[in-house]
Order: structure tokens, then C-alpha cells, then sequence
């Protein structure tokens, strides 16, 4: 196979038919919507080699200069977020995230799995973000676009640098995980939980092994969340479960199923978003829908036009989360209904609020109050 390269710049690509790669979630590697490249393969007639089914991990520094991402949105329920890591070796193919790695002139396919970022130092940043004299303290979410415990934080320990400074600094954080990794650090979390500083929700898609294989491959096992929501409730943990996304005619059903088992180990609270297919997404979904449910996939991509006005996704304040019409609102509904049948969200706080106990670390060259 001869791969035929017109490009503008200098950034170049391997190319990837379309085909299935052992723990990985896309089929693809499509470029990034600010590429200024077209790559086409021409079968010249000569002999083609047998293309690897598996694609290894490659792990960079990231040069963001900080760590703290800032939002207003009146969709998520903090203005202040941490991503430890930039891509997600999770690999789960409806990630709202992938399009952010087009920023970095990199695919939003198998790139956002298998060339990831890290932020390098992050302790270090971080403590100079919270020692500047105009920082604000107000509760820190870790992990609301990549997974902070995903399998590479098991030896960079960029996560774990982010907690032992928030706890230090005693600063109100709540963490998003897919990650059954997040009990390594339950030294941590008991010791900011102690003075109600953390919270922990666990994203829960499906209960059913075999749709977690294909619609998330690298991330744990439901049981295995399901056993670090015990765990973390037993140490004291406030915890709650994330049923994200909804996919219809693929998990929906699974909905009052989650919500149950996660009580039981112990959640105090939950939420759930529709599936979100924005930018490059929707063609990603609609590829890894025709390859794993092919009998199905029309009338699931209809479906989620029925709760997004005709459209593949509607980016509208919200509406981009839950979806409008009926279907939608059947969701709500359901929601609702099994959330007080099971005394969930009946005043339990998502997020830890307590800014008044913040520590800031000392700035460099700074002199310490002599208490007088």
C-alpha cells in the first residue's frame, strides 16, 4: 500500500484503515479539524505488510505553564478544574474530550489514546498557582475531561502530586474517575475527608462486561468501580455515581440497575448526561456503532437526533447534557423517580465547600507571620 502525503505543514501522521486495535475504542485516526493536510492511500500493487492489531502508548511532557482551568458554563456545578493528563488511554469512544487534542495538531481518534500528556511537575505549578496573592479559593474538580487515574497514573503519579498539595493546602477538591487506581490514594482522600474536603464520583456507563469492552476497553471492570465505591464510603469517603453517558438502545436501560448497585456500595448522590457527539465525535461514534452494533445503529444515532432537535448534538446551554423532547424527558423521569426511591440526592453536597480552612503554601523568598 503506497500512502500518498500532501501537506502544508510539518507535522506528519501514520495512517490507520479503518479496523479494530486490541484495547482501543475508535477505528480510526482522522485528522484534526485544523490540520492543513489531506493524506489518501493508493494500493500501488506491490506487497502490503500485515498491519499490527495493537498500537503501544507514547507519554509527553505537557507545556500548558499551568495547571488550573477556569469555566462559567451553567451547565457543570464548579468554575475551577484540574486534567492531570492531556488524551485518555481509556479509550472510550464517545469522550466529550477528543476534539481538545485537535489543538495540539493531533487526531481526536486513536492519537487521543495512544499519545498522551502529562503535567509535568504538577505539584510544584500547582502550589504556584495557589500562592499568588489574587488566588481565589473555591472548590477544584479533578479529572472533568480525562480520566486522573487512567493506567499510566500508575507510575507518573501526577494525580497523586495534585492531592498531596491540595491536602497540604487544605483546599475543597471532588474527583471523576472511571479508575479503580483512585484506592491507592485513600491516605489522601481519608485525611481531606476527615475535614469534608473531597468528594468522589465514579462514571458508571454499563453493568454488562462485554458492552464496558468495546464502548470503554482500558478502563476497570463495573464490578471493580463498584468495589472502590464500597471502599471509599467505608473509609469515610463522601462518594457519589455518574450514570454517563446514556447511550439509547445501547445502556439506557441499564439506568435504575446502576443507580441501585451504586447505592447499595454506599452513594450518596448521582447524576447522568445524554451521550454528547460534538465536532469530529459524531463520525467516530457512528463508525465504532456499525462495527459493534450494526443492527442497531440507525436507529440509535435516531434516537439521539430525536433528543437533540434532528441533529447528531445540540451544544446549547442546557440542553447539551440531558437533551430536550420526549425521550429525553422519559429520562429525567426515570432518573428522578429511582434517585428517591433509593434516597439519593436528598441534600448531600456533590461538591466540598469548605474554603475557609485553605492554606496558602508559601510563596518563595516570603517570611513567615510571627503570630503576634
Amino acid at each position: 500500500m503506497l500512502t500518498v502525503w500532501v501537506y502544508s505543514n510539518t507535522m506528519s501522521r501514520t495512517t490507520l484503515g479503518r479496523k479494530a486495535f486490541k484495547g482501543r475504542g475508535t477505528l480510526s485516526n482522522p485528522p484534526g479539524r485544523f490540520e492543513r493536510q489531506d493524506v489518501e492511500e493508493v494500493h500501488d500493487g506491490w506487497y502490503e505488510e500485515d498491519q499490527s492489531d495493537s498500537i503501544a502508548t507514547t507519554v509527553e511532557p505537557d507545556k500548558a505553564r499551568g495547571i488550573i482551568s477556569t469555566n462559567n458554563s451553567p451547565d457543570i456545578p464548579f468554575e475551577q478544574s484540574i486534567n492531570p493528563y492531556r488524551g485518555c488511554e481509556h479509550g472510550c469512544v464517545y469522550c466529550y474530550a477528543r476534539p481538545s487534542h485537535a489543538f495540539m495538531g493531533l487526531s481526536s481518534g486513536i492519537d487521543f489514546e495512544t499519545r498522551l500528556f502529562y503535567k509535568a511537575d504538577a505539584g510544584r505549578v500547582l502550589e504556584e498557582e495557589l500562592a499568588r496573592p489574587g488566588y481565589v479559593c473555591k472548590p477544584i474538580t479533578i479529572g472533568a475531561n480525562t480520566d486522573p487515574y487512567q493506567p499510566v497514573e500508575r507510575k507518573l503519579l501526577v494525580t497523586r502530586q495534585v492531592l498531596e498539595v491540595l491536602a497540604r493546602t487544605r483546599h475543597p477538591a471532588s474527583i471523576i474517575t472511571k479508575g479503580a487506581l483512585i484506592l491507592r490514594d485513600l491516605d489522601l482522600l481519608t485525611q481531606m475527608a476527615r475535614d469534608n474536603l473531597i468528594s468522589v464520583a465514579v462514571s458508571i456507563t454499563s453493568l454488562d462486561s462485554e458492552t464496558k469492552r468495546v464502548l470503554e476497553p482500558r478502563t476497570a471492570s463495573p464490578q471493580a468501580r463498584l468495589r472502590a465505591l464500597r471502599e471509599l464510603n467505608a473509609a469515610g469517603i463522601p462518594t457519589g455515581v455518574m450514570v454517563a453517558p446514556v447511550i439509547p438502545a445501547i445502556t439506557d436501560h441499564e439506568m435504575e440497575a446502576i443507580l441501585e448497585a451504586a447505592a447499595a456500595g454506599g452513594a450518596r448522590w448521582a447524576g447522568y448526561t445524554l451521550v454528547r457527539l460534538p465536532y469530529e465525535i459524531k463520525d467516530l461514534f457512528r463508525d465504532w456503532l456499525t462495527e459493534h452494533f450494526p443492527d442497531r445503529a440507525a436507529h440509535v444515532m435516531s434516537l439521539i437526533q430525536d433528543m437533540r432537535g434532528g441533529r447528531d448534538y445540540n451544544s446549547k446551554f442546557g440542553e447539551r447534557m440531558r437533551g430536550i423532547g420526549p425521550i429525553a424527558e422519559l429520562l429525567r423521569n426515570r432518573f428522578k423517580i429511582a434517585c428517591k426511591r433509593l434516597g439519593m440526592n436528598s441534600g448531600s453536597r456533590e461538591m466540598p465547600e469548605r474554603t475557609q480552612l485553605f492554606q496558602p503554601p508559601l510563596r518563595e523568598g516570603s517570611q513567615l507571620s510571627l503570630g503576634l
